[in-house]
């Protein structure tokens, strides 16, 4: 993974000297001439590394620095110093900056300070990755990955726990993006500030609006008393706005203002309220495709997706399928007070070969069933849904392969039927929300 370097220096040729040295040595550079411009390079994208002069016009390097470890924690800084400046350089260090430089310098100099700083970044990555893929990172979320698409999950999570940017995560209902949305805060630099959650489709415009911001007493019929919102109350830390494709156009206005000026009023109110909060959003649809349609607004979604994490459904990433049974199942097994221990060779065959509709939510609801019915020491296949032993999925015909969504649509459909037609029940069974269903049922 290229190192992203920026590069603070008013000296043109120094800069541009710098900027190419780095970048033959295959690092991402961008290089900029004053402490302002770097300041609003950093605010709208990620770099492992910033190199700042310390005297610069405006914009000082010391007070970039202060800026980028009270946001930005683990970027780190080297400061470029003549020098006459040596205290201010060694006042830089107590403050947080990695090391410091002093003119006129040797670029050999910086190429191996430089390296330094790249192998300690890769080990942190590497040990960040190794706790979320086992699960043992402390106050983690357990996050199973053992596919190569969800290995390339984990790659991105921890490219944006070590920034402070807005995050897209994709992926069909059920995937887990609530659960990367947690990993992402629990690793980020935020981690010791709040998580706070709102399903944007579970409420009216009106209730997600008091919701969201909050409201003053008599705001509207039934605000007896002020409530603060939930921008409110994450001040300093990460709202995750699950569903957002589900939120009224509206709503998004407002919303895109507290993310361009981290100011917004609550319902019924005048006073401004200043906040600092890292956003997380997730859908299971087709962001662009709602754009188009007018749906939803570019404007926030270029806010919101600063960087994208797509998760893939279940049926893509088989080899996690039976790493995640047996995570649920000792789980489960533990929560009952259960000694079983594992499945019959025909309970994984089901198991494997299933195409889980309702992704890895849908394999907790069944392993966790599984565990209620089962009276011997292995999960056997009668304890598994009827739905999965009588509806075979036939993924060769003789003329043609069957598309997932065709293969979709169809389980969607028997499992109705076993349901009596009632879609409550079938949205449960197959752990997806009832608008999904519908929109599966649909295509």
């Amino acid at each position: 993974m290229s190192l992203k370097i920026l590069i603070a220096e008013d000296e043109h040729i120094t800069l541009k000297h710098l900027v190419y040295t780095l970048s033959q040595e295959g690092y991402t550079v961008v290089g900029v001439e004053d402490g302002q411009t770097a300041w609003e390079k950093i605010r709208t994208r990620h770099f492992d590394l910033v190199i700042t002069d310390i005297k610069m016009p405006g914009l000082d390097g010391i007070t970039l620095l202060e800026r980028i470890k009270e946001h930005w924690g683990r970027t780190e800084v080297m400061i470029l110093t003549g020098f006459g400046s040596i205290d201010s350089a060694v006042a830089a260090i107590k403050r947080g900056a990695y090391d410091y430089i002093t003119k006129p310098f040797n670029l050999d100099e910086i190429v191996l300070k430089v390296k330094q700083i790249d192998q300690q970044i890769n080990l942190e990555r590497e040990n960040t990755a190794l706790k979320l893929s086992l699960g043992h990172g402390k106050d983690l979320p357990t996050f199973i990955a053992k596919s190569k698409r969800m290995e390339e999950v984990v790659r991105r999570i921890n490219d944006v726990s070590d920034s402070d940017c807005n995050v897209l995560i994709t992926g069909e209902s059920g995937v887990g993006k609530g659960l990367v949305a947690r990993l992402i805060h629990r690793t980020g630099t935020r981690k010791e500030k709040q998580f706070l959650a709102v399903n944007c489709a579970v409420f009216t415009e009106e209730l997600l609006a008091s919701e969201l911001f909050g409201h003053q007493k008599g705001a509207f019929t039934g605000a007896v008393s002020e409530k603060r919102g939930l921008l409110e109350v994450a001040d300093g830390g990460t709202l995750f706005l699950d569903e957002i494709a589900e939120m009224p156009p509206s709503l998004q206005a407002k919303l895109l203002n507290v993310i361009e000026d981290g100011i917004f009023l609550r319902v019924g109110g005048t006073r401004p309220i200043q906040v600092d909060i890292r956003f997380i959003a997730a859908t299971n649809q087709n962001l662009q495709e709602q754009m188009r349609k007018g749906a939803f607004r570019s404007d926030l979604y270029y806010r919101l997706n600063v960087m994208d994490i797509h998760i893939p459904p279940l049926r893509e990433r088989k080899a996690d399928i039976l790493p995640l049974c047996f995570f649920f199942l000792e789980k489960h097994a533990r929560e009952m007070r259960k000694k079983i221990q594992g499945f019959s060779e025909q309970a994984v065959e089901l198991l494997k070969s299933y195409s889980y509709p309702g992704n890895v939510r849908e394999l907790e609801n069944i392993v966790e069933r599984a565990l209620i019915l089962e009276k011997s020491a292995t999960i056997l296949p009668d304890s598994l849904p009827i739905s999965m032993q009588l509806f075979q999925i036939e993924t060769i015909v003789p003329d043609r392969l069957k598309t997932i969504d065709e293969l979709t649509h169809e389980y969607a459909l028997k499992v109705l039927e076993l349901m009596n037609g009632n879609k409550t029940k079938a949205s449960e069974s197959l752990g997806i929300s009832r608008t999904s269903l519908w929109r599966i049922l649909q295509q």
